[in-house]
């Protein structure tokens, strides 16, 4: 790949040559259209590696290498440098133990980023005084061609659910008493799915897979290595931050995507028009509202509803955007909005809370915060529709909220539409356990009904 060995040539040259005010160099590449990028980041012997797509598709960045890292993002945003981005995520509920391929919060400055944006490609490298000759070995290490990452051939040896159906069911009843005694409004339980396989899934296989796949979404990877990564395709976003402008979203109510166009369009009138999900999409709205007034000069939100069309399901979406007061940091929007009412419950504290207390596994960074923090733009999207990727086994992860009506079967069932994002996959269609038919089972309408997109 000719003109890339000619950008690293290049870059190298402007390194050496860079003043000490100087913190990031750039040059344009000429990429070849049929050139994949996953392909070429699953080539390079670097890591950490990152990957991000944007939900719009305008920008697409692999970021590789370490010259900083940073545990949590308040320190993160304050090293950034002109047009320098660090790179990362926190968890759930920013608390996850630590261990060594989970932490609660990770954030790091690449060395180098090959990024894709309506203007082009280009080949940026970070630097400082003390990391010059640190980036100029991690641009030698680059290896110019492009693997072609082969398709996904392992299947599912064993399946395990963690809670089962009957644990599920238990943890419901009990989250159903806490809601009619006033202590919540709603709390969104989750589920981990472990998948042993019978060969090799890589995190780049996966998230090849899932982005030719599932449309409309962010794509993320992080890989500390080759076989252990945390990988998405989410639709939600948690905000856009453009100097004091922030876009946030409330993204909930649910529903299955029909078997044709006809009944597709039946189940999307029914979610537009349905008061139970239009009530729980105000919820989280209001909750967003209430959390940003403070940050904020000015707040707007879209008056009605509009559909967000997905695989398997589809959503309701109300946009939020806001003017920040000055001096409102990238940090503070995150500790301000995550975990949202979405993927949480409320009230928010009693809500996680009684996720802490009934959950019987730490959901680490699923519905986490997975993004970018830059000095003019930071961006971060919900960790939903993820996959943890560690010791040889997949790890797949789905909430449902809870709210006066729900039934264990009804939600377990949302639970499956939502891990079947990345379960589908590997061909996993029959792997669901099987569960007790009873009488919730039968109306339609408590079937398809979901109040939250986790």
């Amino acid at each position: 790949m000719t003109g890339l060995q000619t950008a690293i040539s290049s870059l190298v040259e402007s390194i050496q040559a860079a003043g000490p005010s100087t913190h990031r160099v750039s040059v344009a590449v000429c990429w070849p259209e049929t050139a994949d990028v996953i392909g070429w980041m699953a080539s390079q012997p670097i890591y950490p590696q990152f990957f991000w797509q944007a939900r719009d598709g305008r920008e697409t960045v692999v970021a590789l290498g370490q010259l900083q890292t940073f545990s949590e993002p308040v320190a993160a945003e304050q090293a950034v440098r002109g047009q320098q981005r660090v790179w990362g995520g926190q968890s759930f509920d920013s608390r996850t133990v630590h261990n060594r391929r989970c932490l609660s919060a990770f954030f790091f400055l690449p060395a180098l980023e090959l990024s894709q944006t309506p203007q082009g490609w280009q080949l940026s490298a970070n630097l400082a005084p003390e990391h010059k000759e640190r980036t100029v070995q991690v641009l030698q290490q680059l290896v110019p061609s492009v693997a072609r990452i082969p398709a996904i051939r392992c299947g599912i040896r064993h399946r395990s659910d963690t809670p089962d159906f009957a644990q599920w069911s238990e943890t419901l009843d009990q989250a159903l008493h806490a809601i009619e005694q006033g202590a919540l409004d709603k709390v969104v339980l989750a589920r981990r799915t472990t998948l042993s396989l019978d060969g090799t899934l890589t995190p780049a296989q996966l998230l090849q897979a899932s982005r030719s796949k599932n449309h409309s979404s962010f794509h993320f990877m992080l890989a500390q290595d080759a076989r252990h990564g945390f990988v998405g395709s989410t639709p939600e976003r948690l905000f856009l931050r453009q100097a004091e402008s922030c876009r946030t979203e409330a993204l909930a109510g649910t529903i299955a995507r029909g078997h044709g166009e006809a009944e597709d369009y039946r189940l999307a009138q029914w979610l537009l028009e349905d008061s139970k999900n239009r009530y729980e999409n105000q919820l989280v709205v209001d909750d967003i509202v209430q959390r940003l007034t403070p940050c904020c000069s000015e707040l707007a939100v879209a008056g009605t509803p509009e559909l967000v069309k997905l695989r398997q399901i589809q959503h309701l979406k109300r946009s939020i955007s806001a003017a920040l007061n000055i001096g409102v940091t990238s940090a503070a929007l995150l500790e301000c909005l995550q975990p949202t009412a979405a993927i949480a419950g409320l009230p928010r504290d009693a809500a996680l809370g009684f996720i802490e207390t009934h959950e019987p596994f730490a959901r680490g960074w699923y519905s986490g915060a997975v993004g970018y923090i830059g000095q003019a733009q930071s961006e971060f999207c919900v960790a939903i529709r993820s996959a943890l990727m560690q010791d040889g086994e997949l790890h797949l992860f789905a909430g449902a909220g809870i709210v006066p009506g729900s039934t264990a079967v009804s939600e377990w069932q949302e639970l499956e539409r939502k891990t079947e994002t990345l379960s589908h996959l590997l061909g996993a269609e029959n792997t669901a356990p099987e569960i007790p038919m009873t009488l919730d089972m039968a109306p339609t309408r408590e079937r398809n009904r979901e109040r939250n997109t986790a």
